[in-house]
């Protein structure tokens, strides 16, 4: 009986650290079917997301790209339309993404934890709003599937880097 009492506590213990550890949690996909699968997984090893650059036509996003600390993601989508681009401020993060899409993306709006929106895009579609499911953590990289244009997005959070020195 003892030792039963032992393996519970031991179990419980073990779970409670383990809920204590989780921070990452993913929302997506959001979009249309079609394109190829791009991830930006390796990408968070540079460091925090410091600026973003969406190209958009009339009516899509058609492209994404994302600097890393001081290192910029490869371009994925097409090459039609404007290119925006919009620098996040020392230390700010993204910590909440909405938009909306049909057969593919056709709005993004990134939220700061400085309070700053990031609109870009048109205003037309099934909306979507996403947010991290852990407290104290922000939008690490993302990941979708692209062609011509942007066909879906995915949303990848996790805890503030704390070793980056060069970002």
């Amino acid at each position: 009986m003892l030792a039963i009492a032992v393996l519970a506590l031991l179990c419980a213990s073990a779970s409670a650290n383990a809920i204590q550890l989780r921070s990452s949690s993913y929302n997506g996909e959001y979009g249309g079917g079609g394109g190829h699968r791009f991830s930006h997984s390796g990408n968070q090893m540079d460091g925090p997301i410091t600026a973003l650059r969406v190209r958009v036509n009339k009516y899509y996003i058609v492209g994404l790209q994302v600097r890393y600390g001081k290192v910029w993601s490869d371009y994925v989508g097409g090459t039609q339309g404007d290119l925006e681009e919009i620098f996040l401020h020392p230390g700010e993060s993204v910590i909440q993404v909405s938009g909306k899409y049909k057969y593919y993306l056709r709005k993004l709006v990134f939220v700061t934890d400085k309070g700053r929106y990031l609109p870009f895009g048109k205003d037309t579609g099934t909306s979507f709003n996403a947010v991290p499911l852990h407290p104290n953590t922000v939008l690490r990289f993302i990941s979708g599937r692209s062609g011509s244009l942007i066909n879906a997005i995915g949303l990848h959070w996790d805890t503030y880097p704390s070793d980056c020195s060069s970002c």
